[in-house]
């Protein structure tokens, strides 16, 4: 069972400083993401394995929420279980009022 919650119970997790690893396309990313986010896309996944290894909880963070669950549900194939997916993504963010960073 992969956990999931909302860009409301998010938030303050942005403020402290969790880690955020957003898994969409690097043109997606650039074009507008959470503050701090990581960008790790789906596609470079199996290579990448490693850094979603944490002390902590690592909030998975996509456009939706599709992408970014599929992300936490293959890492727990590794024994990766402190991943939180973001449901509604970062195009719920972004419809929250919420900061957005562009570029890299």
């Amino acid at each position: 069972m992969i956990a999931e919650i909302s860009i409301a119970e998010f938030e303050p997790h942005v403020a402290s400083g969790s880690i955020v690893i957003d898994v969409r396309e690097t043109d997606e990313f650039i074009s507008g993401h959470v503050p701090n986010a990581i960008s790790i896309p789906l596609s470079t996944l199996p290579d990448r394995i490693d850094e979603f290894r944490h002390e902590g909880t690592v909030y998975v963070i996509c456009q939706a929420g599709g992408r970014s669950m599929r992300a936490c549900q293959y890492l727990a194939d590794f024994d990766i279980n402190n991943l939180v997916n973001i449901a509604g993504g970062t195009s719920g963010w972004i419809a929250s009022g919420n900061a957005v960073v562009t570029g890299e």
